[in-house]
């Protein structure tokens, strides 16, 4: 039987997380970590978010503002087969999303999207450092007011795209709403309610966002193109972490990636076990 809602945040304090550096790690589970220099490596180990509480959310910020390095905020707690639900409202562009059976790192495991920037993705899944797998099936620009201010999301034009969408990661998803059913569902500047399960030790993930199914993976039928299975189990077993990112920026996206005072805030943080 499913057990009983538990609340991961207690609107007041950041008590069971903890902050994490945005670490870099090999594409593949069971690959070395990639070597760094001295410098580089310290440089990141040294920034770990801006993470605060502002009426009643947690909030993640780049630190210092425009620094262009990111960060996680680790869930204390491991979890194994779970229905999450928490509020999220990113500002434009926030390049961020929520880890699941992360790695006590934050940096490996399965990644629900919440890519609010040019060509990003919201309701997908990324493997983070389990074979870099994509599984997508639309991509997302901004319209702007008369003011050149952000105003409202739309459909990525294919020819101005900087990460582009292709079948094979459409045909990664058992189940896709269409951009446009997405967008209908979305609220711009506002809170959006996530609603994302995690089930099994290859896991069906379903992503349902303000009540539409906007996306279901399952790991035990992607390809080994794509994804390490035995490698992944080794490395993250059937259970882990929670994580919320801040991305870092970097040459090819710059600050079309984090905006240089960008924000994404998380509420009413929930949790049932499965």
């Amino acid at each position: 039987m499913p057990g009983n809602m538990i609340s991961l945040f207690d609107d007041a304090t950041l008590k069971g997380w903890r902050p994490a550096p945005r670490v870099t790690t090999a594409r593949w589970p069971r690959d070395p970590m990639p070597r760094l220099d001295a410098a580089t490596s310290e440089r990141i180990l040294r920034h770990t978010g801006r993470w605060t509480v502002e009426d009643g959310a947690i909030c993640g910020r780049q630190d210092p503002p425009g620094c262009g390095l990111g960060a996680y905020l680790i869930s204390d707690e491991t979890f194994g087969d779970f229905e999450l639900l928490f509020d999220a409202r990113p500002d434009w562009p926030a390049d961020t999303g929520i880890m699941l059976r992360a790695s006590p790192l934050g940096s490996q495991g399965y990644q629900v999207l919440l890519d609010h920037r040019k060509s990003g993705n919201i309701g997908g899944v990324y493997g983070n450092g389990i074979g870099g797998f994509h599984a997508i099936n639309f991509t997302l620009d901004v319209d702007h007011d008369l003011a050149g201010r952000p105003s409202a999301l739309r459909l990525e034009d294919p020819a101005t795209t900087l990460e582009p969408i292709d079948n094979a990661k459409r045909a990664l998803l058992s189940q896709a709403a269409s951009g446009e059913t997405f967008l209908s569902a979305w609220k711009w500047d506002d809170w959006n309610e996530f609603r994302i399960t995690v089930c099994g030790a290859l896991p069906t993930i379903t992503t349902v966002i303000n009540g539409t199914l906007v996306a279901e993976l399952d790991a035990g039928r992607l390809p080994s193109e794509v994804f390490d299975a035995e490698g992944t189990l080794a490395v993250l077993g059937t259970r882990g972490h929670i994580a919320f990112e801040v991305h870092d920026n970097d040459s090819r996206m710059g600050d079309a990636r984090w905006g240089p005072d960008a924000a994404c805030r998380w509420r009413n943080i929930r949790l049932r076990p499965l």
